[in-house]
């Protein structure tokens, strides 16, 4: 038996939520993975608007799932999240042979049924119970492989297998191609992970409590989401063109700054609100 402790209770409907999410996310997936095609590698920022997107989705899912009493899970569900997204995303790579538009959905597809998966197990075979749970695993797995696609077309500007595999280098009009130093051999993959991983797990439970607002918890979404962004922006010079490289910075730290201020701002609009509280008595002897 579970029992309901609700996390918010006005604000937004997390249908409504993930729906902007996704869409905004999906969106920002493909005008990325477009320019890629394209030979356009400064569109590669768009990567870090849809794992901002992503994570605002999660952000929700999250808050629904912890509302039955698991706050504790919090951080695991952000890992399990990125844990079962960096399986579909990798699958979903390799569809780049036949189309690299497959890429972005195949992925979103693949992950959405390793979470139903999962989150069968979580309610079935180790008997948690919880009502909204193989729906919520599914979304998280779905969050993190999309927010990890976003990643890592801001650090190497491609969703291909061949691509994330690779490292490119032109030796006298040859191309020579390492994998040692390339996304996935260097290890980069685990740096986006650990980074969207975090970004997921961490508003929630910094907001967490009996004060939390929907529109705080989800402006600290935001902020890790560009915050994240930074780090690849930065990883991104060593793939990318510096022109792509150099926008992808500056529009992350630009988001970054901004969403920081608004959180800020939030903050300190909901802690007035607590300003009259009386202290604790003192203990009787």
């Amino acid at each position: 038996m579970s029992v309901k402790v609700e996390a918010s209770h006005d604000g937004i409907p997390h249908n409504k939520v993930m729906a902007m999410g996704l869409i905004l996310a999906l969106v920002s997936l493909y005008i990325a993975v477009a320019g890629a095609y394209a030979g356009y590698d400064y569109l590669a920022f768009f990567g870090g608007i849809a794992a901002v997107g992503a994570l605002i989705w999660g952000n929700s899912t999250i808050k629904k799932l912890c509302s039955y009493g698991i706050g504790t899970g919090v951080p695991s569900a952000g890992m399990l999240a990125f844990g079962s997204g960096v399986l579909a995303m990798l699958f979903a790579a390799k569809l780049a042979v036949i189309n690299v538009f497959l890429v972005p959905i195949a992925g979103l597809i693949i992950a959405l049924i390793v979470g139903l998966v999962l989150g069968w197990i979580s309610n079935s075979v180790l008997n948690m119970k919880i009502p909204v749970m193989t729906r919520s695993i599914a979304e998280l797995a779905a969050v993190g492989c999309v927010a990890l696609m976003g990643l890592t077309v801001v650090a190497t500007g491609h969703v291909a297998f061949s691509e994330i595999t690779a490292f490119n280098l032109d030796i006298f009009g040859i191309t020579v191609s390492f994998y040692d130093v390339s996304y996935i051999g260097a290890g980069l993959i685990a740096v986006s992970f650990m980074l969207g991983a975090i970004a997921l797990q961490h508003p929630f439970n910094a907001c967490l409590g009996p004060g939390e607002k929907q529109d705080r918890t989800n402006m600290l979404a935001i902020e890790c989401g560009f915050l994240s962004m930074i780090v690849m922006a930065v990883i991104s010079f060593a793939f990318v063109s510096l022109v792509a490289a150099w926008i992808s910075l500056v529009i992350a730290l630009i988001g970054w700054f901004v969403s920081y201020k608004k959180y800020f701002a939030l903050s300190k609009r909901d802690a007035a609100a607590w300003l009259d509280a009386k202290p604790f008595s003192d203990a009787e002897e």
